[in-house]
């Protein structure tokens, strides 16, 4: 009784050709019977319609009256045809929705109308105007007619009124270079065919909007169906990411069997993913939410990627810029060796007698160094006119002289052959009468390098040694990990296809293998091979010291800032780690793995601050485990801050305290040389200097330049502190950088200021490199606050900075960043190194230490 009913129809003659509509009703009616719908009133009629496109259809709908519409569509195998089916209830107010369902050769499309869409918390938001782009049929014949149909049903007793429309998309496939413009909404997604062209293996899909809002997502699927449109089920094939203004996908053939792909668009329901406001909070968990107009206007352009002779092109040009700076060096070591011979040859004739070379070499006839002319007249009242040879100990003078131990220039000749295991630094602390010589010599007004470098140079080069071998191990156990994760990282953004887990410049990111973005990690090579250069420069320069001492030269001996070339290795280790980190963050950027780009840069900081202190300091300047180790802890802190640190309020005032009492704890180790004790009677000794130099007496600082130094240090460190903790600025990891780079270059700008101040000169190579250095900085920085993204943003909002490539159709502005800092890094090494040349041949007990 029930498939007699399903047979009876009011448009008999109307239904087309039996040998098509009537097994397709007859699979209708088995479908319902089957289902349980078979049990609906014997009165129940389904009504056959004939469809043509680009006609509206008003009809109603109940449960005893259904509807199928037939459509013939021709399909061919040269012109791909696009079938929008668009459905529009004109009354509401029923308890049953009307269900649509498309069914078509080799794929079924089904949706209901209302259209329930969910957000965030179960948030309901109902459509009543829906529009689906039917997913084309294959076929190998160059010409097929294929029937599709639409069956229109409810379980409601009332009238629902309703109007369907199928048309044909004449503008389906997408065309190269040709901006094409088309409206989305939540319920009336589109998508796009594009077929790539003879001889183009990349393309770009790029994606505009003049509107932030509301939030959408661009997906680029296989040609296969079903087609995933909707809110709730465009991410589960393909490659997708959200929007707001820009979005950009690269897309390789190799990656599409068939040659094309759809480009898929889709308006959420809600713009929390793209950083907007949930204006929305249901008083009910089952209410129904009203989400007004959000169509979006949005222009699609597909755009030829570049080929591989822009690849080989931009490789060339990174090596051509960093070889040419080995060529340069090279250039330069050649005219320095072949002006050192000549010099040698000047000194040590042949033909000299001993007596005569003796004199060459500033000795007077009863072997003692004569006198520089090198005076200062600043810290006169030292009367630092002392020998390099016999000097009485200070313990036995009765003014604030103070020289060398008393040793012999074949003893220290016969130093340099013997294990630098067999001494440690300790060896000379331990010795009482030496402590107390500490107290004296350390506390003095004026300060020469003399002063703070009597250790033994076997004890001091195995210190400085241990900074190069610490940071080697460090590098090697932190970089293992690193690159094992980011290789997880991009292995999951390829097999997901989620394009929001990294921040690319997706409009400049050229992808290269399994590497999304190897332009990115190409320009990091800089870093590397500077960073090696820098290394040969620093064993160049060891090697010819180590000559010098072997050969008892005076002025490597007794002349000039103490040669340790320790924390140089280690600053050119630190280097060409940067630059491996930093690429391996440029595989996948995100806030969570942005400490890989930062920690050798707060490596290379402290190391620079170290190295500036060393060269005057040499005798007590921190060791490697203290140095690493406080290290360490600023890459903790920095860790906590990107966890923790947004808007948590505690976690700054913890941090806070904790700077201001760290920049405290380090100007009394500065101030007083190290020469005083953490312990209980701190509070009563500190107390003491307040009653005797600000109450009983008013005394000025006995270290003027020193506390002038770490005033300005601490206005600018409280300042910091202070702006942290009242700001609370997202990216922690970069504060914490600026930190470090704000005291290095108060460090660096003292230096020479007093450099200067006490007579001394800076040499014309040491200048050349500070101008260069300080143009090429200026620079670098200007690409850097480009900020073509930023993961302190959603990754829409991020994606709105993106920007094209600016260089070869290769590079972008964060990659000339790359290049430039590396450069200038580089360039504020050999600063270091060269400035203090010009003190080469004075004695150290005539160079100030400040």
């Amino acid at each position: 009784m029930v498939l007699r009913s399903c047979w009876k129809s009011r448009h008999k003659n109307s239904c087309g050709p039996a040998g098509w509509i009537r097994p397709a009703l007859l699979w209708f009616c088995v479908t319902q019977c089957v289902c349980g719908i078979g049990a609906v009133e014997e009165n129940t009629n389904v009504v056959q319609k004939y469809a043509e496109f680009d006609v509206t259809y008003n009809d109603t709908v109940t449960s005893q009256n259904q509807t199928i519409y037939a459509f013939n569509h021709t399909i061919s195998r040269n012109k791909t045809e696009g079938v929008r089916v668009t459905v529009d209830v004109l009354s509401g107010g029923s308890d049953s929705p009307i269900l649509f369902v498309v069914r078509q050769k080799q794929a079924v499309l089904s949706f209901q109308i209302p259209l329930i869409l969910r957000g965030l918390y179960q948030r309901k938001y109902p459509y009543n105007h829906v529009g689906r782009t039917l997913c084309q049929p294959p076929t190998r014949a160059s010409s097929e007619n294929q029937f599709f149909f639409v069956d229109v049903s409810t379980l409601s007793s009332q009238g629902t009124n309703y109007q369907l429309r199928v048309s044909r998309v004449e503008s389906f496939t997408l065309q190269t270079d040709t901006k094409f413009s088309f409206t989305a909404s939540p319920s009336q997604p589109q998508y796009f065919q594009y077929v790539f062209p003879d001889g183009v293996d990349t393309v770009i899909v790029k994606v505009n909007s003049d509107m932030t809002f509301p939030c959408s997502v661009m997906s680029i699927q296989d040609i296969q169906c079903p087609v995933y449109d909707l809110d709730n089920n465009v991410a589960f094939i393909g490659m997708y990411q959200t929007m707001t203004k820009k979005g950009a996908i690269t897309v390789q053939r190799k990656d599409f069997p068939s040659n094309s792909f759809y480009v898929v668009v889709v308006v959420k329901t809600e713009d929390e993913a793209c950083g907007g406001p949930l204006r929305f909070y249901p008083l009910r968990p089952d209410e129904l939410i009203d989400a007004g107009n959000r169509s979006k206007l949005i222009d699609v352009v597909v755009t030829p990627a570049i080929n591989s002779e822009v690849y080989v092109r931009g490789m060339l040009f990174i090596l051509g810029i960093f070889l040419s700076f080995y060529l340069l060096v090279l250039l330069m070591t050649c005219v320095e060796n072949k002006r050192m011979k000549k010099r040698e040859v000047f000194q040590i004739p042949a033909d000299m007698s001993p007596a005569e070379t003796a004199s060459l070499l500033g000795k007077n006839g009863d072997g003692q160094t004569a006198a520089s002319p090198y005076e200062y007249g600043s810290f006169a009242d030292n009367g630092s006119t002392l020998s390099s040879e016999a000097i009485t100990d200070s313990a036995t003078s009765t003014d604030n002289n103070y020289g060398y131990i008393e040793r012999s220039l074949d003893g220290v000749g016969r130093s340099r052959h013997e294990s630098l295991s067999s001494v440690e630094e300790d060896d000379y602390d331990t010795l009482d009468d030496i402590n107390s010589d500490k107290n004296i010599v350390r506390t003095k007004k004026y300060l020469c390098v003399s002063d703070l470098s009597r250790k033994d140079k076997r004890i001091l080069s195995k210190k400085y040694q241990i900074y190069f071998w610490n940071i080697a191990t460090i590098a090697v156990f932190y970089a293992l990990p690193v690159v094992q994760l980011v290789i997880t990282y991009q292995t999951v953004v390829n097999v997901t296809g989620n394009q929001d887990i990294c921040y690319y410049n997706f409009l400049c990111a050229h992808p290269l293998g399994a590497l999304s973005a190897f332009n990115n990690i190409l320009s990091n090579l800089g870093y590397v091979l500077l960073g090696f250069l820098f290394l040969l420069i620093i064993l160049k320069k060891d090697i010819v010291h180590n000559r010098a001492l072997f050969r008892n030269d005076l002025n490597a001996l007794e002349c000039g800032i103490p040669k340790h070339y320790g924390l140089y290795y280690a600053m050119g280790t630190a280097l060409m780690m940067e630059g491996l980190l930093s690429a391996c963050y440029h595989v996948c950027p995100n806030y969570t793995n942005f400490q890989f780009d930062t920690s050798f840069m707060y490596m290379i900081a402290g190391l620079c601050v170290l190295k500036l202190y060393q060269k005057r300091h040499p005798d007590i300047n921190a060791s490697a485990y203290t140095a690493y180790a406080c290290l360490a802890g600023v890459i903790f802190f920095s860790v906590l801050g990107v966890v923790f640190g947004k808007g948590n309020t505690v976690f700054w005032i913890i941090f806070s305290v904790i700077h201001i009492l760290a920049t405290m704890l380090l100007s009394t180790q500065l101030y007083y040389m190290g020469r005083w004790r953490l312990d209980s009677g701190i509070m009563r000794r500190m107390l003491n200097i307040l009653y005797t130099d600000c109450i009983r007496q008013c005394s000025g600082p006995m270290y003027i330049d020193r506390m002038v130094l770490l005033v300005l240090g601490n206005i600018i460190n409280w300042s910091l502190a202070a702006f942290g903790l009242l700001e609370r600025p997202n990216d922690f990891a970069s504060y914490l950088l600026a930190i470090a780079i704000c005291n290095l270059l108060l460090y660096f700008a003292f230096y020479i200021i007093m450099k200067l101040r006490s007579g001394e000169r800076i040499g014309c190579l040491a200048l050349v490199c500070i101008l260069f250095t300080a143009v090429v900085w200026g620079f670098a920085l200007f690409f850097f606050f480009q900020g073509l993204s930023t993961w302190q943003k959603t990754p829409a909002e991020s994606r709105e900075h993106n920007r094209d490539c600016i260089l070869l159709s290769f590079f972008d502005d964060h990659d000339i960043w790359h290049f430039l800092s590396s450069i200038a890094m580089f360039g504020s090494f050999l600063v270091l190194l060269t400035m203090d040349d010009d003190l080469d041949t004075i004695q150290r007990d005539k160079i100030l230490a400040f």
